[in-house]
């Protein structure tokens, strides 16, 4: 359904013109909103995930970005975990 809709919006410049400007604004929104709620407790990781998403399903940069951030992000985990491990064999 998702498909045929989507094939009906490239038929229509005007339309695609409005759709895409939607998911631009509907993804921006949820990114930035996603990064205000990363030092709070929540979802916030989540929810710049979500916004990414968003804006990649029509916008190529935000899948590199996606993919991007999602590796960083485990490196950090990766680093986190290894130093958590290290300090805890020097307090024993």
């Amino acid at each position: 359904m998702l498909r045929t809709t989507r094939a009906w919006v490239a038929r229509h410049p005007r339309v695609e013109v409005a759709y895409r400007i939607g998911v631009g604004v509907v993804g921006t929104v949820l990114t930035l909103g996603g990064l205000v709620l990363v030092p709070l407790p929540g979802p916030g990781w989540l929810v710049v995930f979500l916004g990414l998403a968003v804006l990649g399903t029509e916008f190529h940069w935000a899948r590199r970005l996606a993919g991007w951030v999602k590796r960083m992000l485990d490196r950090f985990w990766q680093w986190w975990r290894q130093r958590r491990a290290a300090r805890a064999a020097r307090e024993r």
